[in-house]
């Protein structure tokens, strides 16, 4: 795409996963009834009925990138979802990490480049699998925009009729307008599927409460 900005890349990805829940509609993948307070109040296109109960979340987002990021995972988020009686769906475990280890230490050339495209289907299949699975998602939305690998995650969560929950601790603005907290397109599919954005840990477990419900 040459010098595409983020904002567009995650408008973009956000876009597809828009087709993708398109597609299977028309497939008949889903049985329409009327979303959540939100959805309902703003007129959206009604949406697939979720899980009735919440006991497994797919944790979304691109904290396993970085030292910060792992820790407060690891310290913070996994321990609080496993406190409030969720199961977690971490996909930075969903894919051995001996197989990424061998990778990273051969030297740069075409026989590693052979090794990440075959790993990283391995990688994509075993995320689509973690949703597939989960109830619920909880999508870490923090950065400058929304990482676009989470962008994607969130678009065919909503398409599979999963609800979502958006957790933005990152004060910066990060929207296309200021109706909106992150990219338009990333809300709109969050609220849709009768979740919210919150902004601190504190309220987590009140906002899952009512998705247990």
């Amino acid at each position: 795409m040459g010098h595409t900005s983020p904002s567009t890349k995650s408008s973009i990805l956000a876009a597809i996963g828009c087709w993708a829940a398109l597609v299977l509609l028309a497939l008949g993948a889903t049985d329409l009834t009327v979303g959540f307070s939100w959805a309902h109040t703003q007129n959206v296109v009604p949406v697939a009925k979720p899980a009735e109960r919440v006991t497994s979340v797919y944790l979304a987002g691109p904290l396993g990138f970085s030292e910060a990021g792992r820790d407060f995972q690891e310290r913070v988020l996994l321990p609080e979802l496993k406190r409030f009686g969720f199961e977690v769906i971490n996909p930075w475990k969903l894919t051995e990490q001996g197989k990424i280890d061998g990778i990273l230490a051969m030297p740069y050339g075409e026989a590693r480049r052979d090794a990440w495209r075959k790993l990283n289907v391995e990688i994509g299949r075993n995320n689509q699998d973690g949703i597939d699975r989960a109830d619920a998602i909880l999508a870490i939305l923090d950065g400058v925009d929304v990482d676009s690998g989470t962008a994607s995650e969130i678009g065919y969560a909503f398409a599979r009729n999963k609800r979502i929950l958006g957790y933005r601790g990152d004060f910066r603005l990060s929207a296309d307008n200021e109706g909106s907290v992150v990219n338009l397109q990333v809300e709109y599919f969050i609220r849709a599927s009768g979740g919210d954005i919150v902004s601190s840990v504190a309220e987590l477990e009140e906002t899952f409460s009512r998705l247990k419900q």
